[in-house]
């Protein structure tokens, strides 16, 4: 959606995260007021659906099972991948994996269903996007990190009314249990 609305594209409410938002408002483009973290998602591993879940319900459960791996994907951009970065070196294993990561130009998950990867890692609410993967499990509570999306109001927005009524709703209650059913928890 940035590119879109770097190269002009009209929009009322863009839901992105923080750095982009943060981006957006430094252009211009959309009213910093507006901001508000509207849910976060958890990172995970996925596999391929129907395949044993490997143990990643601790962090030395986590290492061994990536150490194990034939190969390992996730997102070679952003906030993603610098979280999981993070998480290889905090489990002391960055170099013994390099060999087999593989940045990507898609989601993990995705990359996992087309037998690009064996285990692909990165958020928990993409998994429930793609047929034919399942989730392993989340990283462990020590090593958890979390992609954050922000909505905001354009600053050019011809309903800017109907796009703060949106993003309140976003941030009620009642679409708490909407996010959650994605792997998401509410702002």
């Amino acid at each position: 959606m940035k590119k879109q609305i770097d190269e002009g594209a009209a929009f009322d409410v863009a839901v992105l995260t923080p750095a982009l938002i943060d981006g957006l408002a430094a252009a211009g483009k959309i009213d910093p007021a507006s901001r508000v973290a509207i849910a976060r998602a958890g990172s995970g591993v996925a596999v391929s659906a129907g395949s044993p879940k490997p143990d990643v319900s601790t962090s030395e459960a986590l290492k061994q099972t990536l150490l194990q791996a034939k190969s390992i994907g996730f997102t070679g951009v952003g906030v993603s991948r610098a979280g999981n970065e993070a998480l290889l070196a905090k489990l002391g294993i960055a170099d013994q994996v390099k060999p087999k990561i593989k940045l990507l130009n898609e989601s993990a998950p995705a990359a996992v269903a087309k037998g690009e990867v064996e285990i692909g890692l990165g958020p928990m609410s993409e998994v429930l996007l793609v047929p034919g993967v399942q989730l392993a499990g989340p990283y462990p509570a020590g090593l958890q990190s979390y992609l954050v999306f922000m909505a905001c109001v354009s600053s050019a927005s011809k309903n800017a009314d109907a796009a703060r009524s949106l993003i309140k709703f976003l941030t009620a209650p009642a679409a708490a249990p909407v996010f959650k059913a994605k792997d998401m928890e509410p702002g």
